[in-house]
């Protein structure tokens, strides 16, 4: 897995390459959590995400509650279908907002 950075108006946007497991959750997890504060706007990118195991569930929640306990927030774009249908059985579509592309994801932070 490898994660881009990429700063885009008053957006922080992570791209994430690869497949997100319990190897590779805690480098994603410990390169995100940090940004946490009142005014981080954070985007996931995870258009090249093949694959997302039970470990990366875990390291969204943990980004969500952190960023978002600190009245950041969090927009997840360019899930796949089968992403998004895990994501949705699970019960984790109720915590995100979830758009079709970074910039739909940067302007809804307004």
């Amino acid at each position: 897995m490898e994660i881009k950075q990429e700063e885009v108006g008053n957006a922080t946007v992570f791209t994430i390459v690869g497949d997100i497991d319990g190897n590779t959750a805690p480098d994603a997890q410990a390169q995100i959590v940090p940004l946490a504060s009142p005014d981080a706007k954070i985007v996931l990118d995870m258009s090249a995400v093949d694959y997302m195991s039970s470990a990366g569930l875990r390291m969204l929640l943990v980004i969500y509650r952190t960023i978002m306990g600190q009245g950041g927030k969090v927009a997840l774009v360019g899930l796949s279908e089968e992403l998004q249908d895990t994501m949705t059985l699970t019960g984790f579509m109720d915590f995100f907002d979830v758009f079709e592309s970074v910039s739909a994801g940067i302007e809804s932070f307004g």
